[in-house]
């Protein structure tokens, strides 16, 4: 990205981000963030589309937004790629260029370059991130993207504009050639002292992250630079570079797109960049976009417009007491629903309310709570708003933060149950470590820690960390502890002498291969049962299929020949629980997929651990609440209280309230709750309930 200063006088004195939000409905559009400080962002319009992609592109869809200040300051010019992600990633042949004088008011050109410029561009595949930048000596504005013919390589093009920046009037021209003839995409040049330093994502498998290619002239001699620019070993693509206001510093920011968040580093030579991660935050988490300087009455425009007070003020809530991701505040009904911990002294309660830099809170302090709701006041541009606030001392979710699939287990050597969860919150489920927490009473849980790294602690594999079982038994008179998990869609177990671990692989995946007969679904969703009638142990596991199998006594392998399939229905899609009561084994799993909020608990029974299975008539027993804003309950696991005929479910759903807003990363964006589960004469499991308030006690 470049841009000169402007003409006039007045100076810049913040920054104005520009970018889409992911591959769902309506999450393909422009949106705006403000920083006064280039580190801070802070979404405009409550995060919502301040252009309606419908209007601008030929697809419905648009991402990867570039803006840029004309060379005199007076005109903006935003470009970006009319797609929508849906229809496959080679289904556009499109961008659109947009001309603006005020932020506000865009005029847009839809250019499809397959008809535009129909020779050579026959089998053209798709167009990819176009940015603009302008070139002094043609006096004109250039125009670089990224394309891909037939089974050739993307390569960076590049084109002018017409004057009315509503076309392009030069046939498109290879922008830059890989010395290694890699896969090139994402282009982003700035001017430095006289040269044009072309950021780049190298596509290439052995060879994949962000490069940098440097020239005299804006048009060609790009000389490729060793080495990488990003400061992480994980995915990263959509790179962008800004220069900060009065520095001679500069922030190169890019989408660490499995990771689910941005990166920032700073360099003042362009080659040597540190991470300011640190210093960043966003109340918001975009894809990839760019940021531009601009002046304080652009600025004033912009809230003017998309100011309004609404949830978008508040960015968080510090008070140590309060459930931060499971505050539900509703604009329209004026209301706030603010979740504490258990034991919070209601009566003399500071919620410590941080908002956004243009607007303030008028109430602060200590507030009493204990007699019901509280009225709270905000400020922004003169305006005022009033939220009736109310405090629930709820204890759903159990953890703090984003976890799913948990296991549960009672530790007869510490007197404490265990929760062992998949680590969410990381797109697509790439998360690659798992921890665990304890609890002497099933409603206050601490933090063990991570008790399994992938990255450091499995040699066989690195990625997807997901549902995991565990289960306590007795070697030799002495307590173990084997953890099954899954990684990379296979099945492995570790072993530890304690339930918080640390636990040690055994150096090579259990299950790897489907068993015979099933030709669909994964390796995943491990489940152990001790089978209480014959001491025999049993480990299940699959998604589409039930696969069943005796562990050796060692606990680390397969009894020959014992594997074998126990799918009850259409309706199994994965996570499957077993558990034993009063002569009857039940088997749990969960119906559709996690990322629907239809995801589900069914049941079956069996008169032994290997089935055959029978299927009760009524066998939905938990499922969705939309009235209490509860979705995506599943993939859960039972656990009874020790000398009782207590029981609880322990299970997943989508975080409450933001989930069912959030598509499909609603599905890697869980949290884990407990409620209570009960029995009717005969044995058949009664519907739960799922609840807000969780569970106050064990009993």
């Amino acid at each position: 990205m470049s841009c000169k200063p402007q003409e006039k006088s007045e100076a810049f004195e913040s920054y104005l981000f520009v970018y889409f939000t992911g591959n769902g409905p309506g999450e393909e559009a422009v949106r705006y963030a403000l920083s006064d400080d280039g580190y801070n962002y802070y979404a405009l319009n409550n995060n919502k589309a301040v252009i309606n992609s419908e209007d601008i592109s030929s697809t419905g869809g648009v991402r990867d937004p570039h803006i840029l200040r004309s060379d005199d300051g007076k005109t903006f010019y935003m470009v970006v790629t009319d797609m929508v992600s849906a229809n496959g990633w080679d289904s556009n042949r499109a961008m659109v260029l947009l001309k603006s004088t005020d932020l506000i008011n865009w005029t847009s050109s839809v250019v499809n370059i397959q008809k535009r410029f129909p020779e050579g561009n026959e089998d053209l595949l798709r167009v990819w991130a176009p940015q603009t930048i302008y070139d002094a000596e043609a006096k004109k504005y250039m125009v670089y993207w990224s394309m891909k013919h037939g089974d050739d390589k993307d390569k960076i093009y590049y084109a002018y504009a017409n004057d009315d920046f509503t076309d392009l009037e030069t046939t498109p021209e290879q922008l830059y050639v890989s010395p290694s003839n890699a896969a090139c995409i994402d282009g982003d040049i700035i001017l430095k002292d006289g040269k044009y330093h072309l950021f780049f994502k190298n596509e290439d498998e052995s060879k994949k992250g962000i490069m940098q290619a440097v020239s005299d002239e804006l048009t060609s001699g790009y000389k490729e630079l060793d080495g990488f620019m990003n400061v992480t070993d994980k995915p990263v693509e959509g790179s962008s570079i800004f220069k900060l206001i009065d520095s001679d510093a500069y922030i190169l920011m890019y989408d660490m797109y499995t990771s689910g968040t941005y990166q920032f580093t700073k360099s003042t030579d362009l080659i040597n960049f540190s991470v300011v991660d640190d210093a960043i935050s966003m109340n918001f988490h975009p894809r990839h976009g760019t940021i531009i300087p601009i002046t304080a009455s652009e600025k004033k425009a912009l809230l003017e417009k998309w100011g309004a007070i609404d949830k978008s003020n508040f960015v968080s809530f510090d008070s140590e007491a309060i459930r931060k991701y499971n505050v539900d505040i509703n604009d329209e009904a004026g209301t706030m629903y603010i979740p504490v911990k258990l034991g919070t002294d209601l009566a003399h309660l500071d919620l410590k309310i941080q908002t956004v830099p243009w607007a303030n809170m008028l109430t602060n302090g200590a507030q009493d709570f204990s007699k019901g709701n509280v009225d709270y006041v905000i400020e922004s541009a003169g305006k005022q708003k009033t939220y009736a606030v109310s405090v629930h001392e709820d204890n759903n979710p159990v953890l703090d933060g984003f976890y799913a699939d948990p296991e549960i287990i009672y530790s007869h050597k510490n007197n404490k149950y265990y929760i062992y969860p998949t680590s969410d919150g990381f797109t697509n489920w790439s998360g690659t470590y798992f921890k665990t927490f304890s609890s002497p009473d099933l409603v206050h849980w601490t933090d063990e820690g991570v008790i399994l790294d992938l990255l450091k602690d499995v040699s066989w594999a690195n990625r997807n960390a997901w549902a995991p079982a565990a289960i306590e038994t007795k070697i030799d008179g002495v307590y173990k502890y084997f953890y099954y998990f899954t990684a990379a869609q296979n099945i492995g177990v570790a072993v530890s002498d304690n339930p918080e671990g640390p636990f040690v692989d055994s150096g090579k995946a259990l299950i790897v291969d489907k068993p015979k007969g099933v030709t669909d679904g994964q390796q995943i969703d491990p489940d152990v049962f001790a089978d209480p009638v014959s001491g025999k142990h049993y480990l299940y596991w699959g998604n589409m299929y039930i696969g069943c199998a005796e562990l050796n006594k060692d606990m680390v392998s397969i009894k020959e020949n014992s594997m074998k399939v126990l799918t009850p229905d259409s309706t199994f899609r994965e996570g499957t629980e077993v558990f034993y009561r009063k002569g009857i084994y039940y088997f749990l799993w969960s119906q559709d997929d996690t990322r629907s909020p239809n995801y589900c608990v069914r049941y079956a029974t069996a008169k032994s651990p290997t089935g055959p299975l029978t299927i009760p008539k009524d066998n939905l027993i938990l499922t969705k609440r939309p009235e209490d804003g509860i979705y995506s309950t599943g993939h859960n696991s039972v656990i009874q209280t020790p000398g009782t005929d207590n029981w609880h479910i322990v299970y997943h759903r989508f975080n409450r309230p933001k989930g069912i807003t959030m598509g499909d990363a609603a599905g890697f964006n869980r949290e884990v709750c407990i409620d209570k589960l009960e029995f009717n004469p005969d044995g058949s499991i009664k519907p739960v309930v799922p609840t807000v308030s969780g569970i106050k006690s064990i009993n």
